[in-house]
């Protein structure tokens, strides 16, 4: 197996102001003690893995040349962008945060996963082959397909460590925005199992009925003309004063903080000029909408707005309970972490024009599937 190749997709931005994103062949990774070598057979396209496969590129710029594996995909990467990629420029870069497959190889001392359908977040994963600390692999329980496997990370993590942000920091309940999302369907199974308070705010009146068939019980519509109205009965209810915003820009997430902040105002017993003494946050952990975030200050002088990221959290909270959540997902990858896919393709399929154009939407519902052997 030393003598072949492994396929993968590859980014690069050009000193000339080009994005590229390519299929490159190299040589087939042999695992050393305490590593595997996994035949990548799933591994999904996140919004979280496009700030590295397309950065900053002007989509609508889009050019195909070549087919199959000699497919490229360039574009144009804006002037102002520019100085802030001086630290990939030229560099042609792996791609993928995470992905399933078979352990087809081991090292020394991780003789154990030969043969085993693994999951890992271990970056460069979309590729045929991966080579990766054992430690770094989650070993499903048997019957689980790698495309089950394939998004055992980011979302299924992602959710289960907002519940654990909300205990740490002392909230009791949670607002969460694109609730409709495959991570928001899993948010919603986890809250009813683990009898937390969830209030989900999605765009669409077909969206707010796709979780109330989850069980959801508090839905907030943002385009709906009551909306606010929605929001404030729904955290008056709940007692939600912690947010995770999934759009980032335009005024959601300031309009969070104002509706926790006349929620806490009707149960208040006495007047503030500084407004409720009720600590209200958001955390911004993405980026749906690219616009700047506007926030009009009405709700007082407690409150946070910050972002968020899963692997610093996995620091605070320790290796003990990452554990448990990790076991976790590996029980619950056919239930509450079970992830669907509008398209399958292969790595060049993944590079093609429609593909492309679909996926950097990043719309609620559209999620794509690469297999790298397809």
């Amino acid at each position: 197996m030393t003598d072949e190749l492994s396929k993968e997709i590859r980014s690069t931005i050009t000193s000339a102001g080009k994005l590229s994103l390519d299929i490159t062949s190299v040589p087939m990774p042999t695992p050393k003690a305490g590593e595997v070598l996994i035949k990548v057979e799933a591994t999904p396209i996140n919004p979280s893995d496009l700030g590295l496969l397309l950065g900053p590129a002007d989509v609508s710029s889009l050019q195909i040349t070549g087919t199959g594996d000699n497919t490229r995909a360039i574009m144009d990467v804006p002037a102002a962008t520019m100085p802030a990629m001086a630290a990939r420029m030229d560099e042609s870069m792996p791609v993928g945060n995470e992905g399933a497959g078979i352990v087809v190889a081991t090292g020394d001392g991780a003789e154990a996963l030969m043969g085993k359908t693994v999951g890992v977040a271990g970056g460069a994963m979309y590729a045929q082959y991966r080579c990766v600390p054992a430690s770094a692999c989650l070993v499903m329980n048997a019957g689980t397909s790698s495309a089950e496997a394939a998004s055992c990370f980011v979302n299924p993590l992602t959710a289960l460590s907002m519940v654990e942000t909300m205990k740490m920091e002392n909230h009791t309940a949670l607002v969460h925005t694109a609730a409709a999302s495959n991570l928001g369907q899993m948010l919603v199974k986890i809250c009813l199992a683990d009898d937390v308070q969830l209030v989900n705010i999605v765009r669409k009146t077909e969206q707010v009925e796709q979780l109330k068939a989850l069980g959801a019980k508090y839905i907030c519509n943002s385009s709906a003309a009551d909306f606010k109205q929605q929001l404030v009965e729904a955290l008056v209810a709940t007692g939600a004063t912690l947010a995770f915003d999934a759009t980032g820009g335009g005024k959601l997430a300031g309009q969070i903080l104002s509706a926790m902040e006349v929620a806490a105002n009707k149960t208040a017993k006495e007047y503030s000029r500084y407004g409720s003494t009720t600590y209200k946050q958001v955390y911004i952990y993405g980026g749906l909408d690219t616009s700047p975030t506007f926030v009009n200050r009405n709700f007082g002088m407690c409150w946070g707005m910050g972002g968020w990221l899963l692997t610093p959290f996995i620091g605070r909270m320790g290796m003990e309970k990452f554990g448990e959540l990790r076991q976790r997902v590996a029980n619950e990858i056919k239930t509450t972490f079970a992830s669907h896919y509008t398209r399958q393709v292969s790595l060049a399929e993944a590079l093609s024009a429609d593909a492309i154009a679909a996926y950097s939407q990043q719309a609620t519902g559209t999620k794509f599937l690469i297999q790298p052997h397809k």
